[in-house]
């Protein structure tokens, strides 16, 4: 009897899976580094300085 041929779907879409992820970490990292060497921040908006302001006045 001929034996069954595997299937390389399951591994190629798996290496597709495992390489598009280390992509995303590796763009993630120099984001950070990035956002870290320049100083950058987002913008914030009138209600989040207004919460920052009153957490940073405390309870008097």
């Amino acid at each position: 009897m001929a034996e069954k041929p595997k299937s390389m779907v399951l591994g190629v879409v798996a290496a597709a899976v495992f390489a598009d992820l280390g992509r995303m970490v590796i763009q993630k990292i120099r984001a950070d580094k990035a956002a870290r060497d320049h100083r950058v921040t987002a913008p914030l908006d009138a209600e989040t300085r207004a919460k920052i302001s009153d957490a940073l006045r405390g309870p008097r």
